[in-house]
């Protein structure tokens, strides 16, 4: 099947992320925004942040949310900014990544700002490329660099997220254009993209002190024990 330059490459000076602006890239898009409002309506109570490229649509993310584009040199949006995020420490019930690391620049320093500013028992949910769909061939040459569930899990693990507890979805077309989708089974490996969920650890609860049982006769002030104690009488040996 013949493939369009602009869904193939961007050229000497354009962004990886270019890509995601052509008809392909908008099909995934289009496809992964159900997943977005899904994750964002069940989040709890607590402002979430979704963290997207360019090209995407915004979601719906309430009053309470913050909306932020990857760009060249910064992130645009709700508010413009560098890393780390001038956002408070556990302050977000949700945050979701929206292939803003799928290019070729290492994503621990962004996963530990999302560790940080999310709250315990918090949703992150990250979307990547698919190295094993016959839909790569569609970002062939473009710059982006998809990588397998299992890179995102041992980055997720290197950022303090639990290992076990990841679930996974795979979400788009498998080469047809608006053949997308979602599933969770055996020939759904095969679409455009995949998502991982998480929540961070809850903190432990630490029980109290025991406390000290103390005993005294009934009726009696034990403060007052003391006072009314009477003295030893020595016994004499002769």
């Amino acid at each position: 099947m013949p493939l369009t330059l602009s869904d193939r490459q961007t050229g000497p000076t354009g962004s990886p992320f270019d890509w995601f602006a052509g008809v392909a890239g908008q099909r995934l898009l289009d496809d992964e925004a159900r997943a977005v409002q899904r994750v964002i309506s069940g989040c709890p109570a607590l402002p979430r942040i979704w963290l997207g490229v360019d090209a995407a649509p915004l979601p719906n993310a309430g009053a309470r949310g913050l909306l932020l584009r990857h760009g060249p040199d910064r992130w645009n949006g709700s508010l413009h900014c560098r890393l780390p995020l001038p956002l408070a420490s556990e302050a977000f019930g949700a945050v979701l990544l929206q292939h803003v690391l799928d290019d070729a620049a290492a994503p621990d320093e962004l996963l530990g700002e999302c560790a940080r500013i999310l709250a315990p028992g918090g949703t992150l949910w990250l979307a990547a490329l698919n190295p094993w769909t016959p839909y790569r061939l569609r970002w062939a040459r473009s710059g982006l660099r998809a990588r397998d569930p299992g890179h995102w899990q041992a980055a997720l693990r290197r950022s303090g997220f639990p290992a076990g507890a990841v679930s996974l979805q795979w979400i788009g077309s498998h080469w047809r254009e608006g053949s997308g989708g979602a599933g969770v089974g055996a020939t759904d490996r095969l679409r455009a993209s995949f998502a991982l969920t998480v929540n961070k650890r809850e903190r432990a609860v630490v029980p109290p002190a025991r406390l000290q049982r103390l005993r005294w006769q009934a009726g009696r002030n034990p403060a007052h024990a003391d006072a009314h104690r009477q003295p030893a009488t020595p016994i004499m040996r002769g």
